[in-house]
């Protein structure tokens, strides 16, 4: 995983693994060389000869064998008989040489395994545009996400700014770029390029951060589209206030489905079945196309619910419904999934 600053972008792991543990069995490698190597000299220690007090004991040995292992050789401690200087020339020039190799290939593998990633990330970062940012990826997030992958948004077209390395693991191991950061600062919405995005989805658990990230979002992109979730009605105006384009109220809705259910849990279901897309009937808005123009809503052969026009939603049934160019609607139309049934436009 890359990482950029204090607030890093978390790209989406790749094969092979990770190479921290690729370096920690090499480390292991070159500690097995330097505990070998230590024995041998250990075993032959009479053929060895310390330059202070003639002798090498245990402690000598291993300086003895960090030292020549790391090819520095003070010459302090030396091999003195034929049979010593054999097994230094056959065994242990060898085991120097493959230490050296470990030791550059660890550092060579690290670097090129960041080099690895700062390239992706850069690439990231030249490619994306028109993206949609997920502020948060708990329950609300999750959803929202999946929902955009249901209506075919590619994986890459998604970033999450999440606070909590749980959500940061669950949403990179779900192939998402996510920013480790909280989404009230401004640092990790410019790391999610938001000023580059076509959407921000705020699914935060509180209230108020929801309004303070909705603010800091519109400072960075005055006109990119904010779609906002709170849990209690009285902050939905505070939350419009700040920039949110549209503001749904989490609880409220939940408290109406409640409600509603006790005489009529049919239209409950109906209800859940608009919201859930991919089967059964889906809520879709699309252009009014030129043939449809100056028609009435309930003249086209979908079932429309309203129309919008420059901002402002129209009834199926307002006498100002009229389509012009420009208008889009919003209809109910069969899932794709649903074979027969029409197609998502």
């Amino acid at each position: 995983m890359a990482h950029d600053r204090a607030i890093g972008v978390v790209l989406p792991s790749r094969p092979p693994g990770n190479p921290v543990v690729a370096i920690a069995q090499r480390f292991g490698f070159a500690l097995a060389l330097v505990l070998v190597n230590w024995l041998v000299v250990l075993l032959e220690r009479q053929d060895y000869s310390d330059s202070r007090d003639g002798e090498v004991s245990v402690i000598d040995a291993l300086y003895y064998t960090t030292v020549t292992l790391t090819t520095t050789g003070y010459g302090d401690i030396t091999p003195v008989t034929p049979q010593a200087r054999l097994v230094n020339a056959l065994f242990v020039t060898p085991m120097r040489l493959l230490f050296v190799f470990v030791l550059v290939g660890t550092t060579l593998l690290a670097l090129t395994e960041r080099s690895r990633q700062q390239f992706r990330l850069v690439r990231w970062r030249s490619r994306l545009n028109d993206h949609v940012v997920v502020l948060g990826y708990g329950t609300k997030g999750r959803n929202a996400v999946r929902a955009l992958l249901l209506k075919g948004l590619p994986r890459e077209g998604i970033v999450v700014v999440e606070a909590d390395s749980r959500g940061v693991a669950e949403a990179t191991a779900a192939g998402l770029v996510t920013v480790a950061g909280s989404a009230t600062r401004q640092e990790a919405l410019e790391d999610a390029l938001v000023a580059r995005a076509k959407a921000v989805i705020v699914a935060l658990d509180r209230d108020d951060a929801s309004v303070l990230a909705t603010l800091t979002v519109r400072r960075l992109a005055p006109h990119v589209t904010v779609v906002a979730a709170v849990r209690e009605s009285e902050n939905a105006e505070l939350l419009a206030q700040s920039g949110a384009t549209s503001v749904i109220v989490s609880s409220e809705t939940a408290g109406r489905l409640l409600g509603l259910a006790t005489d009529s849990p049919d239209t409950v279901c109906v209800v859940e079945d608009l919201l859930s897309f991919g089967h059964g009937l889906d809520l879709v808005e699309r252009d009014v196309r030129a043939d449809e123009v100056g028609q009435a809503p309930r003249e086209l052969p979908v079932p429309v619910l309203a129309v919008v026009r420059a901002a402002r939603r129209l009834r199926y049934d307002d006498p100002a419904a009229v389509l012009q160019p420009g208008d889009r609607i919003v209809y109910v139309q069969a899932s794709a999934e649903e074979p027969g049934r029409g197609t998502v436009r």
